[in-house]
């Protein structure tokens, strides 16, 4: 179980900090397309590439820590990834972290070690055919339902003449996004129990692609909910949701169970939500800062360089989120050179 965790957090590293060297490097290349030109730009860039390859080798170890541990553990641990990416642009990004930072990284690592304490008892899944259609269909009636809520908001935001996104369309979109990342790990696992049942495996690639495509599909509703949406708002909720998804498809359609111990199951279902907790902690401790009392302020460091990114960008969005954990806006920010820089 222990080494299964230790890929996912190697690999929902490589995830985040792939891409923000991939954002850094593209800060003085050309929007990407088939061009010759444009591919070897990219190829020859070291940022880039560098970070390419290492989201490339994050995916991989995530498709093997899959391989080994049931997924309602993968996918809440895969939320710590944030954490991983705060720390890294605090040591290498010289990014000032404030107290709810680190309050939320150290949530998540001591949610990490409930997780891996309780999950030390968790059966092998196996997967009834007959429960997959049911999987389908649920996760269908629920894109269903939440689309036609967004669409009922657009229309009276239309009405009203809003231009701002209403808070409910920013929560709706953002759990559409997670739902999808959610699934895509769970496809991913069915892959691998199948073949562990004695099918073909074939299967394993069939479903990592269809797993592939619903990352993708995420990805296009995270980035429509960026545009105009606040990224504290759809990224937290895409964070939560993913994790909620992993742990409950798990359970209910790859018959994962909770572990039979009673301090077992305690310290599992603590470390799910600790876990939970860090992540929205380190989406919004920018906020939060804020809303703290004028002497606490002046008393706990608040990391002022990113409250001044944050409130330099203004509506800027960010289009291209990390499947593991949204990239913090900004963390992206101090990684996107002004035309001040390059002149210099």
């Amino acid at each position: 179980m222990w080494e299964s965790i230790c890929l996912t957090l190697a690999a929902t590293a490589g995830n985040n900090i792939g891409k923000v060297l991939q954002k850094k490097g593209t800060g003085i290349l050309p929007p990407l397309s088939f061009k010759f030109k444009v591919i070897r730009a990219y190829a020859v860039n070291k940022s880039w590439l560098v970070g390419f390859l290492i989201d490339i080798s994050g995916a991989l170890l995530m498709l093997r820590a899959l391989s080994l541990a049931p997924v309602s553990v993968i996918q809440p641990v895969s939320g710590c990834g944030l954490a991983i990416l705060s720390i890294f642009s605090h040591f290498y990004l010289q990014e000032v972290m404030n107290v709810i930072d680190w309050l939320g990284i150290t949530l998540a690592g001591i949610g990490t070690i409930g997780v891996g304490a309780g999950g030390e008892e968790q059966v092998a899944s196996s997967v009834s055919i007959l429960q997959l259609p049911w999987l389908a269909f649920f996760v269908v009636i629920l894109f269903v339902l939440l689309n036609g809520w967004l669409r009922i908001c657009k229309r009276q935001r239309r009405e009203q003449e809003l231009m701002e996104y209403e808070v409910v369309e920013e929560i709706i979109y953002g759990l559409e996004s997670g739902i999808l990342f959610g699934m895509a790990s769970v496809i991913s696992k069915i892959g691998f129990v199948f073949v562990q049942q004695g099918f073909s495996k074939m299967l394993i690639p069939v479903c990592v692609s269809i797993s592939i495509c619903c990352s993708g599909t995420g990805f296009y509703y995270q980035t429509r909910g960026l545009k105009h949406g606040r990224a504290i708002v759809i990224s937290t909720c895409a964070a939560v949701a993913s994790i909620v998804t992993g742990v409950l498809a798990g359970m209910l359609a790859l018959g994962e169970r909770l572990p039979s111990a009673p301090v077992a199951r305690l310290s599992l279902l603590l470390g799910w939500l600790f876990i939970m907790m860090g992540v929205i902690l380190l989406v919004s401790s920018t906020r939060l800062m804020r809303h703290l009392p004028w002497p606490l302020q002046n008393l706990i460091p608040s990391g002022a360089d990113r409250n001044f990114s944050l409130r330099k960008t203004g509506s800027h969005r960010v289009k291209d989120p990390s499947p593991a954990a949204v990239i913090p806006a900004a963390t992206l920010h101090h990684l996107i050179p002004t035309p001040a820089k390059e002149k210099a």
